[in-house]
């Protein structure tokens, strides 16, 4: 070994919340250990408090209207950045996934790269899931019928706690893809996947707000955003079955659009059911013209 070797200091990573498009620390000051599968110490990472979450919604609120409003194509585009980035800090991704779940690294690097696909994926749906649930409706009379998809809102994402990384990206990139802005509690075992995701995030055209990442204990985080009034959905992926009857109860209270948690199999086929579950549809009626004198109309 040289002396250089001999003298220099571990480097060990500091893992922040991503909120707004910054990097704060948690409002409490607040760390709890995070370790991997064998009680190995991995990192400190910030303990949320309710501040935090309140805070996350405002950062998602508040890029609502700028991200819902941009143009299908062009949220696509953003998507596909993302997984370019991605693919860029896939070695970073295999090692954290390997430490958190408890995977091989050929496992481990499995999994990034179907998670990388899974981006990819939705990125290819943003400009095409319009012509799937939208459309026009045959009425009777001289009316168009026109139904149309828009998002929901604000959505709060509790991410899944046994799959830190292709199940964290099976919530979040359908909710944005729709055009959807969420609040993201992270896997509580298992959150540095999700964290690093926010520096990918960060660093790639997707607007501060757009995704927020929380770490902390779930069911803290979690009760203020199910009772929160300017939070449009929940997605209770990550919740066990009690916490989750108790925050579908608190989501109730402003008519919450609600996923409900079920066994999921996040290797296999997504399909639709997540994106649409974070929709809207807006129906327009429009009286139909006449055309010249004969009276034909159209």
């Amino acid at each position: 070994m040289s002396a250089a070797d001999q003298t220099r200091l571990s480097v060990f990573k500091t893992y922040k919340l991503y909120v707004g498009g910054k990097f704060p620390r948690s409002e409490s000051g607040r760390v709890y250990e995070v370790t991997d599968s064998k009680g190995k110490w991995l990192a400190n990472a910030p303990l949320s408090s309710r501040k935090d979450a309140r805070d996350a919604v405002v950062a998602a609120r508040k890029a609502f209207g700028a991200w819902s409003g941009a143009t299908a194509y062009n949220r696509g585009q953003i998507l596909y950045r993302v997984a370019e980035m991605l693919e860029g800090r896939r070695d970073q991704f295999v090692r954290e996934v390997a430490d958190a779940e408890g995977l091989s690294k050929s496992k481990a690097a499995a999994v990034v790269d179907a998670a990388i696909d899974r981006w990819v994926w939705y990125a290819g749906w943003t400009d095409k899931i319009g012509q799937v649930v939208g459309g026009a409706n045959p009425v009777a009379g001289p009316f168009f019928n026109l139904s149309t998809p828009e998002p929901t809102g604000v959505v709060t994402v509790l991410a899944p706690q046994d799959s830190s990384f292709l199940g964290l990206v099976s919530v979040i990139a359908p909710a944005i893809a729709t055009g959807n802005t969420t609040v993201v509690i992270a896997s509580e075992k298992a959150p540095l996947p999700a964290l690093s995701l926010g520096e990918v995030l960060a660093t790639s055209d997707l607007p501060g707000g757009v995704v927020n990442v929380l770490s902390g204990r779930t069911a803290e985080i979690a009760a203020p955003l199910a009772a929160h009034q300017d939070v449009n959905a929940i997605d209770l992926t990550g919740a066990g079955e009690q916490l989750a009857k108790e925050l579908e109860v608190a989501a109730a209270d402003n008519l919450k659009r609600v996923l409900r948690p079920r066994t999921e199999d996040w290797s296999a086929d997504p399909g639709t059911h997540r994106m649409t579950a974070l929709l809207e549809t807006k129906t327009v009626w429009h009286p139909t013209g006449s055309l010249g004198a004969s009276g034909s109309a159209y």
